[in-house]
């Protein structure tokens, strides 16, 4: 069935569409509301917790926005966390992740052999770039902002609590780095 929408393969046409979509205005409405609320995310984590070292906003491909929040614990053991809009699903994550994909590959073979429910870890494929991840928020109220970043905030530190504990349980801390 042919609802108008380009197949992939055809660029052409799928330039034509991405500017009618533009020029309806709701394409980069959008685009900016999300680039504007996970910037207002960030530095409403960072003026909370300025403990949390924040990286970049990295704005992605419409495929997903991210920034880094992570606590010293765990970025000394070569590990960040990412809280990430997914733009596909309409949800927000949170990913363990390793410094690149070296690391991450360390981690999610160390992890393993571990009991870490109720979050599950990663296999090491492409296009994966987790370690553990887990939905923060399911289909976010953007008009809502502030209950939407205490919501976020709250979960992010739930899991990063959760994950410093599955450290500590297992010796991880103390142990050689990766």
């Amino acid at each position: 069935m042919d609802d108008g929408r380009p197949q992939p393969e055809n660029l052409q046409r799928s330039i034509e569409w991405y500017v009618q979509l533009v020029r309806s205005g709701e394409l980069p409405h959008a685009y900016r509301g999300i680039l504007s609320f996970m910037s207002a995310l960030k530095g409403y984590l960072e003026t909370q917790h300025p403990e949390y070292a924040s990286g970049s906003l990295y704005p992605g491909y419409m495929d997903m926005t991210c920034f880094s929040f992570t606590p010293e614990r765990l970025k000394s053991l070569k590990l960040k966390v990412a809280i990430v809009f997914l733009h596909d699903t309409m949800r927000f994550a949170i990913w363990l992740g390793g410094t690149n994909r070296g690391v991450r590959d360390a981690w999610i073979k160390r992890l393993s052999g571990f009991d870490t429910a109720p979050y599950a870890v990663s296999e090491p494929i492409p296009g994966v770039d987790s370690i553990v991840e887990v939905t923060l928020v399911d289909n976010p109220d953007f008009n809502d902002r502030k209950t939407l970043m205490r919501r976020i905030e709250s979960a992010s530190l739930r899991f990063i609590d959760d994950m410093t504990e599955l450290f500590c349980r297992e010796g991880l801390f103390s142990q050689e780095r990766i």
